[in-house]
């Protein structure tokens, strides 16, 4: 499992699903360097059970995201069509329909496993044939990039473990604090609250407020 906080995200081509519906090749972050922040998350299947109720989570906060300037980005290793043919299904029977943000097919699952997320490698048995060690899936992985192409933020998840979506815009809202007013965060901290500076100084005036 690779830690990319601090480096650039990789860089990628792929089909994705954009607009609730329509297939497009050659989606690549690339578009957004130097305009958006993106929150890029992956998910382990499409038809699953956890999956939904994170897509439809991030659906909710979308327009909360976008006030930030921020773009959603999902990912799995489902093909375009599976994607499309999920959108189609209504919530209430299990679907994602109503998703508008891009949904990426990593269907070679090359995007995972430069992500460090893809749950399993590829190997070789005696006879030199290549075989899957593992389900060749996406783990929960999120990752928030900065306008320049930098993570800055990075978590991952094993399958049974949803993530929260207001952590996430927790994290925009610190990563954009600090890029504003060149203070740090401290624990727990939420917008609208007080950071420090990045001194002894700093510190030890904030904790002697709190």
């Amino acid at each position: 499992m690779s830690v990319l906080v601090g480096k650039k995200a990789p860089s990628f081509k792929a089909e994705a699903v954009i607009n609730g519906g329509e297939i497009v090749d050659n989606f690549s972050l690339d578009q957004y360097i130097g305009k958006n922040p993106v929150v890029l998350f992956f998910y382990p299947k499409d038809f699953t059970f956890v999956c939904p109720s994170e897509l439809h989570a991030f659906q909710a906060k979308l327009g909360e995201f976008e006030e930030r300037g921020v773009k959603v980005i999902a990912a799995s290793t489902d093909t375009p069509e599976s994607h499309w043919g999920w959108l189609q299904v209504p919530k209430d029977q299990g679907g994602i329909q109503g998703i508008t943000y891009p949904i990426i097919a990593d269907t070679s699952k090359t995007i995972s496993e430069a992500y460090g997320v893809l749950a399993g490698e590829y190997d070789y048995d005696v006879e030199g044939n290549m075989i899957a060690t593992g389900p060749m899936i996406a783990y929960r992985g999120l990752f928030l990039i900065d306008k320049e192409g930098t993570v800055m933020h990075q978590l991952v998840n094993n399958f049974p473990l949803g993530r929260n979506v207001d952590e996430a815009l927790r994290m925009v809202d610190a990563l954009q604090f600090f890029e504003e007013n060149g203070e740090v965060c401290p624990a727990n901290w939420k917008k609208g609250e007080e950071g420090m500076k990045d001194t002894f100084e700093g510190v030890a005036d904030y904790l002697s407020k709190h």
